[in-house]
């Protein structure tokens, strides 16, 4: 017997609370089950700080979540995970100070689409294990380490608004492209290393243009300490850019 309740104003049929039998710790976590989703797409409308998302090949359900000392509200439908955090000052999250980040696991037997509105800053997307049909930042990037699983297809990462000490890792053998606007300070793009350039750049892997599985990465409003490169060896779970 389920003996989880809904909760969530949004979708109150289906984002729920589990029960504290059901969970480990404290009383904000969120999940969902899978249902007939044959994909999913999670969305952060109103930003997301000290953060970590990650793909889970052992999750039953369609995601499963908990959150810091900020509570958001969340709601499911149709496969569609919205967490939104309350407004807060881009200055107050900066000293703002969380206990300990979100976390937000997602089914890894289904492909996802992860989508952020109105900025991230210190945040981790392990994404190994998932099947991603895109990654669409915008608002702007701060502290942030993605790292990309094998793609299918021509897959867009892009981050609009502009990016400062943002780390972007895909697997070894995986050809991408690197479209900047608005200016760079060193930036790396595997082997290159720019120290300054205004205006555009159009940058790509060798072997780009003959690949079938790709990534597309954009960059607008500017780029700042920022790196696109292979996933090295013996990786640790967000040890670029802490949450």
């Amino acid at each position: 017997m389920d003996n989880r309740r809904a909760i969530d104003p949004m979708n109150p049929k289906n984002s729920r609370r589990t029960q504290p039998e059901e969970r480990s710790e404290g009383s904000d976590h969120f999940a969902a089950p899978l249902g007939s989703s044959a994909s999913g797409r999670l969305r952060f409308t109103n930003g997301v700080h000290r953060s970590v998302i990650r793909a889970d090949l052992h999750l039953p359900g369609l995601y499963h979540a908990h959150f810091g000392d900020q509570m958001p509200m969340v709601g499911v439908q149709g496969g569609v995970v919205t967490i939104r955090y309350p407004r807060i000052l881009s200055c107050d999250w900066l000293s703002y100070r969380s206990e300990r980040p979100g976390e937000v696991a997602l089914n890894a037997h289904i492909p996802w689409d992860i989508e952020v509105r109105d900025g991230a800053s210190r945040l981790v997307a392990d994404l190994r294990e998932l099947r991603l049909g895109s990654f669409n930042l915008d608002g702007g990037a701060s502290r942030v380490e993605v790292v990309l699983p094998a793609p299918s297809g021509t897959v867009a990462v892009a981050i609009l608004g502009g990016a400062s000490n943002v780390a972007i890792r895909r697997p070894e053998g995986i050809a991408a492209q690197l479209r900047v606007s608005g200016g760079v300070t060193n930036l790396k793009f595997d082997d290159r290393h720019i120290g300054a350039a205004g205006g555009e750049l159009d940058l790509r892997a060798k072997g780009y243009d003959g690949a079938t599985d790709r990534y597309g990465v954009i960059i607008t409003g500017g780029a700042n300490n920022v790196r696109i490169d292979k996933q090295r060896a013996a990786r640790g779970r967000g040890s670029g850019a802490s949450a």
